[in-house]
């Protein structure tokens, strides 16, 4: 759907707020860079679109964190605290929990109470305020209209890089031959009842008779707790999560797939069990990525690259869902590799950061970068950087990296193979 037809929108906005740091998003990478900013001693808002935190972890039910092979900072903290019969001994382990979307839900809110940090709910990024190369005010949808957020520092967590966008930064999209993106998935959960349950097929749904006929291909399904709670990332609809028109057929499309995919598991090894939860929206895998000081590659990732702006590190796989619509993955195993600080840093702006999966990466190094605890990892640097950037008067690009790894330090975050430069 297009039209030729553009207008011209100008409002005074009210200021309805001004802080330190305004962070925009409150999914993994955003809670945690306002936590650490936050206790760097910051005054930080945190504006969250929907009424809940946790990204794709609670608002898209994938309520399991993949493992990435470093288990520390703010990310180790929540599973000591909600999870702690997976906390590891040691950090450099990889660890896969499944828990309750619920739960994180309320800790979450909770977290963000204890720690300072304001949060508003139901409030959505419109546009930017602009001067020269900062960025003065931040201007959002809310229950009481256009309002704006004034700040020294701002942290794009939206996922989509809507701020950076917005402000000017270069992006790109989807894979570089043609920026098709990976497919959308809607996450559900189904609750062993102990009896035999009669399946369902609701009209307009599908019958899937073997696995090829699955939406993937295949069987992707966890239950790792003893409460015989299953949870299930079967679905897929090839899109753009960015896109309107992806998005409105990708919601309809993947419920479709749920009930299709329930009938089936309750007639093929789950038949006592039923439909207990589907998320409220449905998963976004990949959409824009910025381009920033420095591109995370392909070869970054395979080779298992170090660097001296280490700010996180993964060796969580290749993990590439077909975009072109066939039930393929392109699944390859990594040993572990650095995500350098400049990935975060558009070169347009001096008081912007981008964090979470839409950093400066290809399609390929995004596809295993983008799980949530390294989005989490990411968030927090980024918000000890941008402290960093208030206290040292600096452009964000040039912040002392040794003063970074030095409060990563303090906020328990440890690097493997001794990556951490020392305060100059």
């Amino acid at each position: 759907m297009s039209t030729s037809t553009s207008y011209e929108f100008q409002r005074k906005v009210e200021a309805y707020a001004a802080a330190d740091m305004v962070v925009i998003g409150g999914g993994p990478a955003g809670t945690a860079a306002a936590i650490s900013a936050s206790r760097r001693g910051k005054k930080v808002i945190l504006l969250e679109r929907s009424g809940q935190l946790g990204g794709m972890g609670t608002l898209g039910n994938v309520s399991i964190f993949m493992p990435i092979g470093n288990v520390t900072g703010i990310y180790r903290e929540m599973i000591a605290e909600v999870l702690s019969e997976y906390l590891p001994e040691q950090h450099d382990v990889s660890i896969a929990p499944q828990y309750s979307p619920f739960q994180l839900r309320h800790y979450l809110n909770e977290k963000m109470k204890k720690e300072k940090v304001h949060v508003c709910y139901h409030t959505e990024f419109v546009g930017t305020v602009k001067e020269g190369r900062r960025l003065k005010a931040i201007i959002a949808s809310t229950r009481e209209g256009l309002r704006a957020f004034e700040a020294e520092q701002f942290i794009d967590c939206t996922g989509d890089a809507r701020v950076a966008m917005d402000a000017g930064v270069p992006y790109t999209s989807g894979r570089e031959e043609d920026g098709l993106t990976q497919p959308m998935t809607l996450m559900f959960m189904m609750q062993n009842t102990g009896k035999p349950v009669t399946p369902m097929l609701p009209e307009g749904c599908y019958y899937y008779e073997q696995v090829s006929d699955l939406p993937q291909g295949r069987r992707l399904y966890w239950e790792r707790n003893k409460e015989g709670t299953l949870l299930v990332n079967m679905t897929r609809v090839k899109g753009n999560g960015a896109k309107i028109e992806d998005v409105n057929f990708a919601e309809t499309e993947a419920l479709r797939q749920v009930f299709s995919i329930v009938n089936y598991l309750q007639r093929n090894g789950f038949e006592t069990y039923v439909l207990s939860h589907v998320a409220g929206q449905v998963g976004v895998r990949e959409t824009n990525q910025i381009q920033g000081l420095y591109t995370l590659t392909e070869q970054d990732v395979v080779e298992g690259r170090r660097f001296e702006d280490v700010v996180a590190q993964t060796n969580y796989e290749i993990d590439i869902h077909s975009p072109d619509g066939k039930k393929t993955t392109d699944e390859r195993k990594v040993d572990g590799y650095d995500i350098p600080y400049r990935c975060m840093v558009p070169d347009e702006l001096d008081n912007l950061l981008v964090a979470g999966r839409s950093i400066s990466a290809t399609h390929v190094a995004m596809s295993s970068m983008r799980v949530q605890a390294t989005c989490y990892a990411l968030g927090q640097a980024a918000g000890i950087a941008a402290a960093l950037a208030l206290e040292e008067r600096s452009k964000i690009r040039d912040i002392s990296i040794g003063e970074l790894h030095a409060e990563l330090r303090k906020q328990d975050v440890v690097f493997q193979g001794g990556r951490q430069t020392q305060p100059g």
